[in-house]
């Protein structure tokens, strides 16, 4: 694509040094830009690009889109108020819009998103339609598919751009449900994309290492919804604290739809039981009811269900197509996982109090009255601090046991993180709370305390594979370490 037709819309500031060179890729690493990149000199928290324009320069970029002049030669330097706000421009634009022939559907929230976009890419998919899924595991082509890697739960605009262009013109797909975080908002790497639906699961505290507020929080969430046009369709739960501030913020002409337990909404759940099996309820849609039985469990399985529905009733697909999607749906890999029998051993991605309170009360239904609720749990390090007491006071209120350890810690100390979950603690107890910095000194702990009628919870890292050390990522994972301590008794 040439230079000109690239920013033929663009809003910018200056042109330096205009050729109208041809443009082949779009880069903001120098160490991966390539000969015809447009290289784009992104400001960040702890870089700036425009110090590395040079390195781009050597390994082949032709045009520069900066903020501020630069010191290179004669290539041609596009300069705008903000590269961020202005890198989903160039990458809708070099990728043709990809969105615009797609039915993109953005789920947004601080949990439960990823299992949201499982259900709905299900649901779509028995009503005879391809769907791919967009995450925090990375990206599918189908439900049955290998996920394959993406760096951040929504990626950066070029590469979402160029997943979007692949998925519509190579796999001929033409519906996508894509995870969208706070941070993709804020940082609008999303820009540009044109989504015909939005659904909120909740909003509770996290990130406020990023946003500072709750208000800001919400701010990043709600843009999603704020940029649906006519014809599009929200959902949003109706029981969540914020859910009046979301409908106000929801643009004339677009078909908003509510689901919840407690509050009034167009679809409810009632009558709901829990087991070893699952959970059972009955679904109300104005006045139809219908039996549904769920392999997963825990009260926020019921809500991540009603959003799938109702996002698949806003679509228009039949309810009976829904419904016999989710006779059969086991769950996600680290959501509410159970990895092994005696005692039943559940590792879930839990890691914010809303998170890590849910899933407890979830275990605590399914405890056997002669067995003990145990949690094992950390807290990330280099992220938001305020939430480890509150973490700790949760795990101290439902539980009857607490082991706590370390999660990824990054570059803080172990022990300071841990220092800060005790703080929430009432009664430090050698009797009900283990302190082991090492986790997977603390899962083999489990061995000798849990017994066979106990439950165990062991949250914060889910699916991830890895633990963030401040010098090094070494290779780990939950469930791996609890089959080994549980051996006898795995899925």
């Amino acid at each position: 694509m040439k230079l000109d037709e690239l920013i033929e819309h663009l809003d910018y500031k200056d042109l330096i040094n205009f050729k109208n060179v041809e443009v082949t890729g779009i880069s903001y690493n120098s160490k991966t830009t390539k000969k015809g990149d447009i290289f784009i000199c992104l400001t960040g928290e702890y870089t700036d690009g425009h110090e590395y324009a040079q390195n781009a320069i050597e390994n082949g970029a032709v045009a520069l889109l900066v903020e501020h002049p630069v010191d290179a030669g004669k290539i041609p330097q596009i300069v705008v108020s903000s590269t961020r706000h202005k890198i989903p421009d160039i990458a809708d634009r070099f990728y043709s819009s990809p969105s615009k022939g797609i039915n993109l559907i953005g789920i947004t929230g601080t949990n439960g998103k990823t299992t949201v976009t499982h259900l709905i890419q299900k649901i779509l998919e028995e009503n005879g339609q391809k769907c791919a899924l967009i995450g925090t595991l990375g990206y599918k082509l189908s439900s049955n598919g290998e996920y394959r890697d993406a760096k951040h739960t929504t990626p950066q605009a070029p590469e979402l751009q160029a997943t979007l262009r692949m998925i519509k013109d190579v796999e001929k797909i033409d519906n996508v449900v894509m995870e969208v975080s706070s941070h993709a908002l804020e940082q609008n790497r999303v820009g540009g994309c044109q989504f015909n639906g939005a659904v909120l699961t909740n909003l509770t505290q996290d990130h406020l290492d990023y946003h500072i507020t709750m208000d800001n929080y919400f701010e990043a969430k709600a843009l999603l919804f704020k940029r649906l046009e006519e014809g599009d369709f929200a959902v949003v739960n109706a029981d969540d604290n914020y859910a009046e501030r979301f409908l106000s913020v929801i643009p004339e002409n677009v078909k908003v739809y509510t689901y919840g337990v407690k509050k009034e909404a167009d679809i409810k759940a009632k009558d709901i039981q829990f087991s070893l099996n699952g959970a059972e309820f009955t679904l109300v849609v104005k006045d139809s009811e219908y039996k549904v039985n769920l392999h997963m469990n825990g009260m926020f399985s019921v809500y991540n269900v009603l959003a799938a529905v109702t996002a698949s009733i806003a679509m228009g697909i039949d309810l009976k197509t829904s419904l016999k999607a989710l006779k059969n749906v086991k769950g996600v890999a680290g959501r509410f996982e159970v990895v092994a029998k005696k005692p039943l051993v559940i590792v879930d991605y839990a890691h914010t109090p809303d998170g890590l309170e849910n899933v407890l009360n979830s275990a605590r239904e399914i405890t056997p009255k002669d067995g003990k609720l145990i949690c094992l749990f950390g807290c990330g390090g280099d992220r938001d601090a305020t939430k480890r007491p509150k973490m700790g006071a949760i795990a101290e209120k439902i539980a009857d046991k607490i082991i706590i350890t370390s999660d990824n810690p990054r570059s803080e100390d172990p022990q300071q993180i841990i220092t800060d979950i005790i703080a929430g603690l009432k009664n430090v107890n050698p009797e009900t709370v283990i302190v082991e910095p090492d986790r997977g000194h603390a899962i083999a702990l489990l061995k000798t305390i849990a017994e066979n009628n106990d439950v165990v919870v062991i949250a914060g890292k889910g699916h991830e594979n890895y633990q963030i050390l401040k010098d090094r990522t070494i290779h780990f994972d939950d469930r791996e370490e609890a089959r080994k301590v549980f051996e006898g008794s795995v899925i």
